[in-house]
C-alpha cells in the first residue's frame, strides 16, 4: 500500500503534543515537549498498547471487553477545527487537552476528513497510520462546561466532523513541538455497494 501514496503538498506542523499516564485519572492530558512513538502508541500515555480492550463503539461486531488491534493508539486534532468548534459553540475556546488529544496539528485544512490509510510523517521518520475520524461523544462535553458554563450548543453537535483522526504507529520515532508534518492519502475511491 505504501507505494500508491500520494504526498499532498501542505505545510503541516505540531502546535501541541500531550499525554495522560492514568486512565483512571479522566479524559484530560498534559502538554509534552516531545513524544516517543512506538509500535505500541506514544510512550507514557494510557491509550497505548498494541492491542485494548473492545467498547460501545465496536458492539455490532464484538462483545464487549474483547480483546482486538489497537487503532486508536493516538487522537490526532486540528487547531483550525477546534477554533471552528468553539465558535459553533459560542466559547472563546476549547483546549486540546480537555478533549483528550495526544496531538495538535495545524496547517492541514479537513484534518477530519482525512481518509483511513492516510499517513502522517514526522522529520524523525515516525509515521502515523489514520484509522478513521474520532466522532465526538459525551465525556468531553462535561469538561469544556466546568471551564465554559455558558456554552450555547453542545459539543457533540459542534464537533461532528470537527473531532479529529486516531490513529496508530507504524515507524517509530520522536515528534517534537514545532515539527513539520507531511500528509500522504491513499488512492481516492468510493465503494458503491456500501
Amino acid at each position: 500500500m505504501p507505494e500508491l501514496l500520494t504526498k499532498l503538498g501542505l505545510a503541516g506542523r505540531v502546535e501541541l503534543l500531550l499525554a495522560n499516564p492514568d486512565r483512571d485519572g479522566g479524559l484530560e492530558k498534559q502538554g509534552v515537549a516531545e513524544a516517543r512513538l512506538l509500535f505500541s502508541g506514544m510512550e507514557g500515555d494510557c491509550h497505548g498498547g498494541i492491542t485494548r480492550k473492545s467498547d460501545s463503539r465496536m458492539l455490532k461486531q464484538y462483545k464487549r471487553n474483547t480483546e482486538v488491534r489497537n487503532s486508536r493508539q493516538l487522537s490526532i486534532l486540528s487547531a483550525e477545527e477546534l477554533a471552528a468548534v468553539a465558535g459553533i459553540m459560542g466559547i472563546p475556546d476549547v483546549k486540546p487537552e480537555w478533549v483528550g488529544a495526544n496531538m495538535l496539528l495545524s496547517g492541514i485544512p479537513e484534518l477530519t476528513m482525512l481518509p483511513p490509510s492516510a499517513r502522517l510523517q514526522f522529520p524523525s521518520g515516525a509515521m502515523i497510520v489514520v484509522d478513521a475520524e474520532n466522532h465526538p461523544c459525551r465525556y468531553p462535553a462535561d469538561i469544556i462546561a466546568r471551564h465554559h458554563p455558558e456554552q450555547k450548543k453542545g459539543f457533540v453537535a459542534a464537533a461532528m466532523h470537527k473531532r479529529g483522526v486516531v490513529g496508530w504507529v507504524e515507524a517509530e520515532g520522536v515528534v517534537r513541538t514545532g515539527d513539520a508534518v507531511t500528509v500522504w492519502v491513499p488512492p481516492q475511491r468510493i465503494y458503491g455497494h456500501a
